[in-house]
């Protein structure tokens, strides 16, 4: 997994736990639950890139 793909992975998963948060605190449990969602997106495509790398080697 390049770097570059590293940290877009992170930021997505943070803003992710950010909308989370945020939804949370507004009680905007659509907004929550997006955010849910944003994290496993960001998850399964770090988990993806881990299996390029595996078979990269």
């Amino acid at each position: 997994m390049s770097e570059a793909d590293k940290i877009k992975n992170a930021a997505e998963k943070a803003a992710g736990k950010l909308k989370e948060s945020a939804g949370k605190i507004a009680g905007d449990k659509s907004l929550e639950a997006e955010g849910k969602t944003d994290q496993a997106k960001a998850s399964l495509k770090q988990a993806g890139e881990q299996v390029k790398d595996v078979f990269k080697k």
